[in-house]
């Protein structure tokens, strides 16, 4: 068996398999299927301030080689996510990422705060701060689009936050420059960087001829996303190696189904990776992904550290 262990600044996992943010819940039903604390880590869905029911319906559609949803951050609330799910994540001994949204800057601060004073903050390992959403102060612009607003966001919330819990910002590939983004992250003090969030796309049916999704758009996840994830890992990884921006940890997640898949992730510069659709059709994706990528690395023998990056140390020269 190869050493799956993990480093992420300081955060050691014991594997680097952990799922994406909104595609288990909140781990109830994923945990029938196996154990959660197999994983690195889990990672809630993203919860906010206040319960939100969502997009109206309907708010999913297929693809040839994905889905597109438009679910709108539906959730409880951090009170109710506080008191329900992640006191009974705590309880089985699970990891925990928390990912954590808000319609402005300063409601990112009132969920980190109320997460720190939890109890079973206990058991979160690290926060994602998912900046991929609109911000509500600024006409809607996503806060991942803007260096700015990137940064405000991620400086507010490390106010709130324990001294040396780990943060991850994550990002949204529909940017121009998305090592902008990722160095204005860094340098407000994200320990890491989550890439990448779904791409926007709409799906038009062809019998009613109009959108499809209630809300018009979505986002694109799944195997189609996967060449675009390795890009953006390779590009802000590459910025890193050159020196153009501070060198921090990479979870990498865009259409991981094997183990494989997630090698392409690490060789690009991610030193974790996430596994959200592919649970839809088997439950047991993480899980399997952890084993196929322990397979993958022990057939090369390569630890996991050694595969970190490895792609850019073997790219052909011109």
């Amino acid at each position: 068996m190869a050493d799956l262990t993990t480093r992420l600044g300081a955060l050691t996992l014991p594997n680097p398999v952990m799922t994406a943010s909104g595609c288990a819940a909140n781990g109830r039903e994923l945990h029938r299927f196996f154990d959660l604390t197999d994983l690195g880590a889990f990672v809630t869905k993203t919860v906010m301030a206040d319960p939100r029911s969502g997009r109206p319906t309907p708010r999913m559609a297929e693809t040839s080689s994905g889905m597109l949803n438009s679910i709108g951050l539906q959730g409880p609330g951090i009170a109710a996510f506080l008191d329900k799910d992640l006191t009974w994540l705590h309880s089985i001994g699970a990891r925990v990422v928390v990912s954590i949204a808000g319609n402005t800057a300063a409601e990112f601060a009132e969920v980190a705060r109320a997460l720190a004073s939890h109890p079973s903050f206990a058991c979160v390992v690290a926060v994602e701060i998912n900046i991929s959403c609109p911000n509500v102060a600024n006409r809607g612009l996503v806060f991942a689009c803007d260096p700015m607003s990137s940064s405000t966001v991620v400086g507010l919330v490390h106010q709130e936050l324990p001294p040396g819990t780990p943060t991850f910002a994550k990002l949204t590939p529909d940017v121009t420059d998305i090592v902008a983004i990722a160095d204005a992250a860094l340098q407000a003090g994200a320990t890491g960087l989550t890439m990448i969030n779904t791409l926007l796309g709409i799906v038009i049916d062809t019998d009613r001829l109009r959108p499809q999704l209630a809300g018009i758009t979505g986002g694109l996840s799944g195997p189609a996303i996967r060449p675009v994830a390795v890009r953006a890992i390779w590009q802000v990884a590459g910025a890193m190696r050159e020196g153009r921006i501070d060198t921090a940890p990479i979870i990498g997640v865009g259409g991981i189904r094997t183990g494989l898949d997630a090698l392409e992730l690490i060789a690009a510069g991610a030193s974790a990776v996430q596994v959200g659709t592919a649970t839809f059709n088997d439950p047991s994706a993480p899980r399997r992904v952890r084993d196929e990528l322990d397979a993958a690395l022990d057939a090369r023998a390569l630890t996991l550290a050694d595969a970190v990056g490895i792609a850019h140390r073997r790219k052909v020269q011109l």
